[in-house]
């Protein structure tokens, strides 16, 4: 359990960030795809992250696909934010998301994503989803290969088991893993385990659950109160208090709600509220 609600952390204990960081998934058209209604408010997001403490950007290939990659590089220097990015879900015409894991199209993705983002170098660089048609060591390596050709600094996998995280770590230095979880969604919690006892870093999505709490919708009401704080706040703050390797990044297009989700850095829990939000 985390003393410290904010704090730091080393990816691939190199690359020092802030523990809240922000996910850049929102700010795409409807569904994902296509652009933003208006670029300069995304873009104002994202110069207002930076502004606020956030050095911890996440996005994906498949958001827009390519929008979102493409507004973080024109409107952030790559100095100023460490920037993971995904490869391995395709998108097709309709707005599905595709697994797939193939070397070649991995490659491909990377090439696009150095291009949008304008820079030489991936700082966090994640395996999307695991494909059941591509051979999940062989999309690994693609990813342990890329590292080594310096392409890539970190490597992370998202939306994996236990045993997959243990597999991959067999080809390439695993710096964080990506998958869903909340205060109200914690099947993932043997992931986090094990992310906690190899020193990754762990990164929920989906870490409001769009506003569904769940069983704890209750008590994050009563603690929410306690402290005039928003039930988004709470969430997030048990996140930040619930484990030292957790990394949430909270997304929205929206100035206010970022500002709303970053002041959760700031909220100190009590050791009973904490406990009653984790029974």
């Amino acid at each position: 359990m985390s003393e410290n609600q904010s704090g730091t952390f080393d990816i691939g204990g190199e690359l020092t960030v802030n523990r809240l960081g922000f996910g850049a998934m929102r700010l795409c058209g409807e569904d994902i795809v296509g652009p933003p209604d208006s670029e300069e408010n995304a873009r104002a997001v994202l110069e207002r992250a930076v502004e606020l403490g956030v050095d911890f950007i996440d996005t994906a290939d498949s958001y827009g696909p390519g929008v979102s990659e493409r507004l973080i590089g024109e409107t952030l220097e790559p100095a100023e934010t460490v920037v993971a990015t995904k490869a391995g879900l395709l998108r097709n015409r309709e707005g599905d998301w595709l697994p797939h894991g193939d070397p070649d199209f991995i490659r491909n993705q990377l090439l696009c994503s150095l291009d949008r983002l304008r820079t030489d170098t991936i700082d966090l660089y994640q395996f999307h989803r695991p494909d059941p048609d591509t051979d999940f060591e062989e999309s690994v390596t693609t990813f342990a290969e890329l590292k080594d050709e310096g392409m890539v600094r970190h490597v992370g996998l998202s939306n994996v088991s236990v045993e997959q995280l243990e597999t991959a770590r067999d080809h390439v230095e695993v710096a964080t893993v990506q998958n869903r979880f909340s205060i109200g969604d914690r099947e993932a919690d043997d992931v986090l385990e094990a992310c906690e006892e190899y020193g990754v870093g762990f990164v929920p999505w989906f870490p409001l659950g769009a506003g569904d709490l769940g069983e704890k919708a209750s008590v994050v009401a009563d603690v929410a109160d306690a402290h005039d704080a928003s039930q988004m706040q709470v969430a997030l703050a048990w996140l930040l208090r619930h484990s030292d390797v957790v990394l949430p990044i909270p997304g929205t297009s929206s100035v206010e709600h970022l500002e709303e989700n970053v002041a959760a850095s700031s909220l100190d829990l009590t050791d009973d509220e904490y406990a009653r939000l984790s029974e």
